[in-house]
């Protein structure tokens, strides 16, 4: 991640920055004893969980795991790559990057960034100026969009046409090339370019940031298919982004509701309609990446699609993938509408109030879920039952540790008459696990406690009787304290755990720095020295039962589950060297 960037120069930056200060001005916090908290901004939650240390430099959610550094926080929270975000970080402390960097990668993607912004400009501009204009204005009056509405989303219009777009952008000295990066126009295999869109009307979709990173465009004759959208670019996936939702938070930050539809004109007639809080899959089936963006910026999710049969399985898919990241203050439900009506077709003819209320009657998605697997089961037969439990029980193991998932598995036995079924125990680092102490082995709380306080590699004193043991636990601690101790500029855990930021023990690392001791500071010293004490008995004990090994004489089953315990924590599966 940060091998175009020296580890001197992250540091420096990591040391100038204030995380309270930077996480402050998005996500207002408030005091809680040594650190600060607030309700997460990743997830959507009632009760605070989300923690911010001033003195590790590093925040931490116990809710859906969410933490990391300043620069994480940018990445995560305004969708920046790591050059974006080490940028923007370093402008705002007059910080200047060092030579040769912010140049490349960084400043290819803004440029094409550019182009975007230039289309979607490009765009609206024809369609108040364009001569065959009129047409995609008859189009836009018949579904009813008023000019406030099409404003506010930025909408526009391809003009037909084999080079429009691409005869004004290379009139500016723009490379068809780049264009083509940008996902404007395509290549013929004779090497000529032209519009990827044309004769279409044209929805701009927008980042969390705000910016244009992407088009839709919905035909106007009879060309297929009827909706195209842009390629995938270094900035665009479509299976990440939700058409409306950066509109949607501009109108109101905290959202207590999202309602999910399929299309573009769907999600602009129901916010001309006075139902603002509305966001749509880009023509792809509802992706677990979708669902979680969902979640982070509300507890609620309605699913609303048509109630023919590809309705119906396209709100399948949305179900098998929000499984994984469903818990207790996270609500999904599904409305499915009548026959040959569509979100915008229906609250033409009924109205808000109306359909408002339809959203109220939307189906639970525990009530779904069961209807859905036992549709063709004749439940009255030990059989049917039988054969729901097996289409259940794998959906439902999905689910992360919760009182939802208890629930669920509690609601299959009712349904089966079966009190003898259970589900596998949950997943080892599915998402959202119940808070286990992580402070399985002395090794772990010596780096929990070096994190928490840097000031403790001092106290260690020298290491060399450690150094020796070849175990990915212990030499990873042994390498922490002396890169604190031969490093004096290391000031917080943020710059400790940046350098292990790419490496298998990086995500341990972040959850052992979330870890907040339950006894006061002015215990963290003893307790790490015991720990090294605990640490180099164990590990001279050891020492003695490997050389009776070695020398013919046997071990007593105390000694030899001894040397076991010694193995299995000393070679902690999750600490691994760099």
């Amino acid at each position: 991640m940060a091998t175009r960037i020296s580890q001197d120069f992250l540091d420096r930056l990591l040391n100038r920055v204030d995380l309270i200060d930077l996480i402050d001005s998005r996500v207002p916090l408030r005091k809680l004893g040594r650190d600060f908290g607030a309700c997460c901004p990743f997830h959507s939650e009632k009760t605070p969980s989300f923690t911010v240390s001033p003195s590790k430099q590093f925040y931490y959610c116990f809710g859906c795991g969410a933490r990391g550094n300043a620069i994480r926080f940018l990445m995560e929270y305004e969708r920046l790559s790591f050059m974006e975000a080490v940028t923007e970080l370093a402008r705002s402390v007059g910080l200047e990057l060092p030579r040769g960097v912010g140049g490349g990668e960084a400043d290819s993607q803004q440029g094409l960034l550019a182009l975007v912004e230039q289309a979607a400009n490009f765009f609206r501009q024809q369609l108040h100026e364009h001569p065959t204009r009129q047409k995609a204005l008859d189009y836009l009056r018949r579904r009813g969009l008023d000019d406030e509405t099409a404003k506010a989303f930025g909408i526009g219009y391809a003009p037909p046409g084999w080079d429009s777009l691409l005869r004004a952008l290379t009139a500016r000295s723009v490379a068809p090339a780049e264009l083509l990066q940008a996902g404007l126009v395509t290549a013929h295999d004779n090497g000529h370019y032209y519009d990827r869109f044309r004769d279409r009307i044209m929805f701009p979709i927008r980042d969390r940031r705000g910016r244009t990173i992407a088009f839709g465009g919905r035909v106007l004759g009879d060309a297929e298919p009827k909706y195209l959208n842009s390629p995938e670019t270094p900035f665009f996936h479509k299976g990440r982004e939700l058409y409306g939702l950066y509109e949607a938070q501009q109108r109101e930050r905290q959202l207590q509701r999202l309602v999910v539809v399929e299309g573009y004109m769907d999600v602009v007639a129901l916010v001309q309609h006075g139902i603002p809080y509305v966001v749509a899959t880009l023509g792809t089936a509802t992706t677990t990446e979708q669902v979680e963006r969902l979640f982070r910026v509300t507890h609620e999710v309605i699913f609303c699609f048509d109630g023919d049969r590809a309705g119906r399985e396209a709100a399948w898919r949305a179900l098998e993938n929000a499984l994984p990241l469903l818990q207790e203050d996270r609500q999904a439900g599904f409305l499915f509408l009548p026959d040959d009506e569509d979100p915008d077709s229906l609250i033409r003819k009924e109205g808000r109030e109306r359909f408002e209320q339809r959203l109220t009657q939307a189906k639970p998605l525990s009530d779904y879920f069961f209807e859905r697997l036992g549709a063709d089961i004749n439940l009255y037969s030990i059989d049917g039952r039988a054969r729901l439990a097996e289409r259940a029980r794998p959906l439902l193991e999905k689910l992360p540790d919760s009182d939802f998932r208890d629930l669920m598995g509690e609601r299959l036995k009712k349904i089966t008459h079966n009190p003898l079924t259970r589900l596998s125990p949950p997943r080892v680092g599915a998402i959202n696990v119940r808070q286990v102490s992580p402070l399985r082995s002395p090794i772990r709380l010596v780096i929990a406690l070096l994190l928490n306080d840097l000031g403790l590699a001092k106290q260690a004193g020298d290491l060399k009787d450690l150094q020796g043991i070849k175990a990915p636990g212990l030499s990873l601690a042994v390498n922490l304290i002396e890169l604190v101790q031969t490093n004096p500029h290391i000031q917080n855990a943020a710059q400790l755990l940046i350098r292990y930021e790419d490496t298998p023990a990086g995500p341990i690392l972040q959850q052992l720095a979330g870890w907040r001791p339950e006894y006061p500071e002015d215990r963290f010293t003893s307790e790490f020295l015991g720990a090294l004490k605990q640490l180099r008995e164990r590990y001279d004990f050891t020492k003695q039962l490997l050389n009776k090994l070695a020398q013919g004489e046997p071990l007593s089953t105390e000694e030899k589950e001894t040397l076991r315990q010694f193995q299995v924590q000393h070679n902690d599966p999750g600490l691994e060297t760099m």
